[in-house]
C-alpha cells in the first residue's frame, strides 16, 4: 500500500512542482505589479502561468514567444486604431497580426498576438497606444518572474529508487 502511494506521488511529482512553482510566479507577478501600480496587473500573472516551466529552456522559448506575440498584437491593434472600430476591424487587426506573427515564425504565438490585436481594437480604442505600452510591460514582468521561477531547483527528487 504504501509502495503504490510512493509511486503515485513519484508519477505525480513533477505536475505537482510545476502547479506550486506557477502559482508562486503568478503571486510574485500580481504583488509586484500592485507595488508598482501598473495598470493591467492581471497580464503579469497570466504570462507568469503560461511562461512558468520546470526547465529554465523551455520557460525561455516560452518567454520569447510570448513577449514577441504580445508586441506584434499590441503594435497591429494601436496602429489599426484610428479606423473607425467594428467587427470587421477587429476581424482585419487579427488576421494582420497572425499573419505577421506567423512571417516572423512565431508559431503558436501568432493566436496570442491576433487576440491581442483584437482586444486593443475592441476595448481600447480610445488610448491604443498606452494600453499596448502597458500590456507589454505587464506581460514582460509576468514572463520574467516565470523565467527567474524555472531556475529554482527542483524541491524534492522523488525519480529516486525506493
Amino acid at each position: 500500500m504504501a509502495h503504490e502511494l510512493l509511486q503515485k506521488i513519484r508519477a505525480a511529482w513533477p505536475g505537482i512542482q510545476l502547479a506550486v512553482r506557477a502559482s508562486v510566479a503568478a503571486v510574485l507577478s500580481l504583488v509586484i505589479a500592485g507595488w508598482l501600480e501598473l495598470h493591467y496587473p492581471i497580464y503579469a500573472f497570466i504570462a507568469a502561468v503560461i511562461v512558468t516551466d520546470l526547465n529554465p529552456a523551455v520557460s525561455r522559448k516560452l518567454a520569447l514567444r510570448r513577449i514577441g506575440a504580445t508586441l506584434v498584437g499590441a503594435i497591429c491593434g494601436a496602429s489599426l486604431s484610428f479606423l473607425t472600430p467594428g467587427v470587421w476591424v477587429v476581424g482585419v487587426g487579427i488576421l494582420l497580426a497572425m499573419l505577421l506573427a506567423q512571417a516572423l515564425r512565431a508559431g503558436e504565438g501568432a493566436r496570442v498576438a491576433g487576440y491581442i490585436s483584437g482586444i486593443v481594437l475592441l476595448d481600447h480604442s480610445a488610448a491604443p497606444w498606452d494600453y499596448a505600452l502597458h500590456r507589454f510591460l505587464e506581460t514582460a514582468l509576468g514572463v520574467l518572474i516565470a523565467w527567474a521561477i524555472s531556475y529554482v531547483p527542483k524541491l524534492i527528487d522523488f525519480q529516486g529508487k525506493d
